[in-house]
C-alpha cells in the first residue's frame, strides 16, 4: 500500500510499444503534455496535486528480477527488451505546476521531455496520481468554500481503497479541509487527525448519560458527543448538557466541547440545540454535522441558518461521488531525433475541437492584476517566448478568436507556472511539506474572483493561445486539411 515502487503499475500497451521503440531504434527525444480538458464537479477551476508522489515514482523507476521474471512469463517480450528494462532508468526532463496550484483546462500540469521509451512508459502512472488527487483537492476545495472552513474529511471507509483513502485525504487537506479520520494520512503526511465515537459506543452502555460521562471521563480536553443514536433534542442534547455542567462543577473546562449530529433535519436540529447549548451557558460547545454532505447540501444549510460550526465531510468528498474522474491525458506534443537541434510539432485532430491538441514544446505564464492580485488570464505560450509587462498584450480565445482583449501596459504582471522537476533524470526540486502546500493552495484560492468561485455557473477564467503558439496550431491544421 502507497508503495514508493510503482514501476509495474503501467498498462501493458506502455510496455509493447516500448519494445516496438526498441527494435527499431527509435531513440527520438519527445515532448509529453498531462492536461486535462474540462473542470470538474462544474468548477471554473481545479487544484492540482500528486507530484510528491510522481517524484517518488520517478526516483524508484527500476525494475526487479521478479518484474523481469513475470514480464518474460508473459511470452511476448524478447531477451533483449528485458536485458534493456533491467538497467532501465529514467533520464529526461519533468516540469510540473506545482502542487496546490489553481489550474485551468488545455494547459500542462506535467511536461515530459525524455526520450520516447521513457516517456511512454511513465504515462499511466503519471496519470493515475495527478489525476486521483487534483480531483479530489479540487472537491475539497469546494466543499471548504461551501462551509466556510472548519471541514473534516471523514471518508476513509467509503474510499476506493486504501491508497486512495490516504492519498485522497492528503488531496482533501491540501485542497481546503482542516483534518482528516485517517491516521495512516496524519502519519504520513504530518496533518492534523480528528474523531469523535460512534453510535456503538453510546448502544454498549447502559443507557446514553452514561456513555457520554464515560467518554468525557477519557477524553476531557476533546470532548465532542454523538447525540443523535436515540432521540436528539429530547435525549441526546439533555444528556449532553448535563455531562457539560458536571465537568463544569468539578473545575474542568475543555479546549475542545461540543455535540455532533449524524442524521435527521440538520438545519432544525442544529438551531434547537444551539439554543439549548445557549441557555445552558455553554456557547462556545461547537455543533459539528456529518451525514452524506457535499458542498450543495452544506450551502443549502448555510442559507437555512443552520447553527453548525464544523464539518465532517465523507463519502461525496473522498469520491467525488458527483464527477469521479479527472479526465486528464497524456498527449504527444514535439518529436526531435538525435541528429536535429529543434523539436518539429506534432498535434492531434479531432471533429471535436475541444480535443485537438495544442502543438509544440510550451509553458504557462499567469497573468495578474497588479491591483488585486487576482488572475486575469492564463497564456499558453511556445518555450522561448518573452513578455515585457510595460507593453500591452492583446489575448483572444483560442476557439472563438474573435472574442480579444487588450491589457494595458503596467497594470498586470506575468508568473511562469511550470517548473522543473526532473532534469537529466536528477529531482532539482524540493516537495514542501503537506501542511505548507495546504497553505500556499489557500493563497492560490485567493487569487481567484468571488465570480470563479460560485457553486452553480461560475465565471470562466480565460486560458489563451500567443500569437506565435496559435499560428503554429493554424499552420498545422491547414497542413493536414490539405
Amino acid at each position: 500500500m502507497i508503495s514508493n515502487n510503482l514501476t509495474m503499475m503501467t498498462d501493458l500497451y506502455e510496455l509493447t510499444m516500448m519494445q516496438g521503440y526498441f527494435f527499431n531504434g527509435n531513440n527520438d527525444t519527445v515532448v509529453f503534455d498531462m492536461f486535462y480538458r474540462t473542470n470538474p464537479s462544474g468548477s471554473s477551476y481545479a487544484i492540482t496535486c500528486g507530484l510528491d508522489q510522481l517524484i517518488d515514482y520517478i526516483k524508484n523507476l527500476t525494475f526487479s528480477y521478479d518484474n523481469i521474471d513475470y514480464l518474460r512469463s508473459l511470452h511476448i517480450f524478447k531477451e533483449e527488451f528485458l536485458s534493456y528494462l533491467a538497467g532501465f532508468h529514467f533520464s529526461g526532463d519533468i516540469y510540473a505546476i506545482p502542487e496546490g496550484s489553481v489550474v485551468f483546462p488545455k494547459e500542462p500540469l506535467v511536461k515530459v521531455i525524455a526520450p520516447i521509451m521513457e516517456a511512454q512508459l511513465v504515462e499511466t502512472t503519471i496519470l493515475n496520481i495527478i489525476n486521483h488527487q487534483s480531483l479530489i483537492a479540487t472537491k475539497a476545495s469546494r466543499v471548504d468554500y461551501a462551509a466556510g472552513g472548519g471541514v473534516m474529511e471523514f471518508g476513509l471507509r467509503r474510499a476506493q481503497g486504501p491508497d486512495a483513502g490516504t492519498l485522497g485525504a492528503r488531496a482533501a487537506v491540501i485542497g481546503g479541509c482542516v483534518g482528516t479520520s485517517n491516521v495512516l494520512a496524519g502519519e504520513q503526511f504530518g496533518i492534523p487527525v480528528s474523531g469523535t465515537h460512534a453510535h456503538a459506543w453510546i448502544m454498549s452502555f447502559p443507557d446514553e448519560y452514561t456513555a457520554f460521562r464515560t467518554y468525557a471521563d477519557m477524553y476531557p480536553d476533546a470532548c465532542i458527543l454523538l447525540v443523535d443514536t436515540y432521540d436528539t433534542l429530547k435525549s441526546g442534547v439533555p444528556n449532553a448538557i448535563r455531562v457539560f455542567q458536571e465537568m463544569r462543577d468539578k473545575g474542568i473546562h475543555p479546549k475542545l466541547y461540543g455535540i455532533r449530529l449524524d442524521s435527521g433535519d440538520l438545519a432544525y436540529l442544529s438551531k434547537n440545540a444551539r439554543k439549548m447549548l445557549d441557555d445552558a451557558g455553554f456557547t462556545r460547545a461547537v455543533i459539528s454535522a456529518s451525514s452524506d454532505l457535499d458542498e450543495y447540501l452544506i450551502n443549502s444549510l448555510r442559507n437555512q441558518g443552520a447553527a453548525i460550526t464544523s464539518w465532517g465531510v465523507g463519502t461525496n468528498l473522498i469520491t467525488s461521488s458527483d464527477n469521479p474522474a479527472f479526465g486528464g491525458v497524456y498527449k504527444l506534443a514535439a518529436i526531435k531525433k538525435p541528429e536535429e537541434e529543434d523539436f518539429t510539432a506534432k498535434i492531434k485532430i479531432s471533429e471535436n475541437p475541444e480535443k485537438i491538441t495544442n502543438p509544440g514544446n510550451k509553458t504557462i505564464y499567469r497573468i495578474y492584476d497588479n491591483k488585486m492580485e487576482k488572475i486575469k488570464a492564463d497564456l499558453i505560450c511556445l518555450v522561448g517566448e518573452s513578455y515585457d509587462t510595460n507593453q500591452d498584450l492583446k489575448i483572444f480565445d483560442p476557439i472563438s478568436t474573435w472574442k480579444k482583449s487588450t491589457i494595458p501596459g503596467g497594470t498586470y504582471h506575468m508568473r511562469e507556472m511550470l517548473v522543473p522537476v526532473f532534469i537529466n533524470g536528477q529531482c532539482v526540486y524540493e516537495s514542501p511539506d503537506t501542511m505548507s502546500i495546504k497553505a500556499y493552495c489557500k493563497k492560490e484560492l485567493n487569487t481567484l474572483w468571488d465570480e470563479n468561485r460560485r457553486l452553480m455557473n461560475p465565471q470562466t477564467v480565460y486560458v489563451d493561445l500567443s500569437q506565435p503558439l496559435f499560428d503554429l496550431k493554424r499552420s498545422l491544421l491547414e497542413s493536414k486539411n490539405k
